[in-house]
């Protein structure tokens, strides 16, 4: 590793509801005191569970993820990161009643600022929204917008529905209009069953079902017309894999030549728009091992722009010391780890050139 590389996916966990409380407007922490549940536990099982993380990056007590001083000396120490991009995986953006989700996203995005970023100037975080309040989710965006700080708004691969519905659209205007890129992190709400054939029973099915929902989502953000009306907004699909897109590419272009009646807003090949605006990160890659397969693979995608370094701390992908996926060509591996992440994260170039 270079000492350059941006980290776009790490995770900071936080420790339960009681650490947001400062963060709380009155009202809410009142609220959330008298109803009993300063102990709610949102967070996603695939960061709270022990196979979730690596057993070298276990912290002694409490979650993996949690404690600033590993994070720094196992992921932005470790991997030689110049900048690392916290993406807190904890479901405040889920809640049913739309005004404390609001107030938790506030509290989450408060104290990610606080505890994590004013401690370390290497650190950026993704903005919690509640994705369900489109024009809550909006102001929260506003909110945060003025700490240059963060650099991305977080959402989830399955929700409540399909992203590209103009329900959403808020939220995309006040990203494109402060710059940030949408980040849309696999994970689910759990509003309905992450497949589409129902409700799975084990969690390799639920995990290996997140890429079909983002495929779901990426085709929804095309159809429904979000790229050609927001041609400005950037979508990086997170742990999602790659290895899924040049199907998805191939047949996109094809449906779409025999249908475009149906969607006139798409005015060009619906590949030419994905490589434009949708950037993926590498962990996992979830392609085969060898350089030779791997270069065939990014021949089909298309671009070599599309890719962004992250090591999916503390998410156990990967054993050893490089969290670069084997098989990616030595010739890209600075447009992937400074390049592509700086051009997609305007807001970077201010601490990176």
């Amino acid at each position: 590793m270079s000492g350059q590389a941006i980290d776009c996916d790490i995770h900071p966990s936080v420790p339960g509801t009681q650490v947001l409380l400062p963060y709380l407007e009155e009202h809410w922490r009142e609220h959330i005191l008298y109803r009993g549940i300063d102990d709610l536990e949102l967070t996603y099982t695939m960061q709270r569970s022990d196979f979730a993380c690596r057993p070298d990056w276990r912290p002694a007590t409490g979650k993996p993820g949690g404690d600033l001083a590993l994070v720094q000396a196992q992921a932005l120490d470790g991997f030689k990161s110049r900048i690392g991009i916290l993406n807190p995986l904890w479901g405040a953006q889920v809640v049913f009643a739309d005004d404390l989700a609001l107030a938790l996203c506030r509290a989450v995005n408060g104290w990610i600022a606080k505890e994590w970023l004013d401690r370390d100037p290497r650190l950026r975080a993704s903005i919690v929204v509640p994705i369900d309040s489109p024009e809550l989710a909006a102001e929260e965006i506003e909110r945060c917008a003025g700490d240059r700080r963060f650099v991305q708004v977080l959402l989830l691969a399955m929700n409540e529905a399909p992203l590209g519905r103009r329900h959403y659209w808020p939220i995309y205007r006040a990203a494109e209009r402060f710059g940030l890129p949408i980040g849309i992190h696999a994970g689910t709400g759990y509003r309905h069953a992450p497949t589409g054939c129902g409700w799975p029973s084990h969690h390799i099915e639920d995990y290996v079902a997140q890429a079909g929902g983002f495929q779901t989502q990426l085709f929804s953000l095309l159809t429904e017309g979000v790229f050609g009306k927001f041609p400005d907004l950037k979508v990086v699909l997170i742990e999602s894999g790659i290895s899924w897109l040049p199907s998805v590419l191939w047949r996109a272009n094809k449906t779409w030549r025999g249908i475009r009646m149906e969607v006139p807003w798409i005015k060009e090949p619906p590949a030419d728009i994905i490589r434009r605006q949708v950037r993926m990160t590498v962990q996992p890659l979830n392609a085969p091992p060898r350089e030779d397969d791997v270069q065939k693979l990014l021949d089909q995608i298309g671009s070599d722009e599309m890719l962004l370094f992250a090591s999916d701390y503390p998410h156990w992908q990967f054993d050893g010391e490089d969290p670069m996926p084997p098989g990616l060509p030595r010739s890209l591996l600075q447009k992937i780890m400074v390049d592509n992440p700086i051009a997609t994260y305007g807001r970077l170039r201010e601490v990176v050139q």
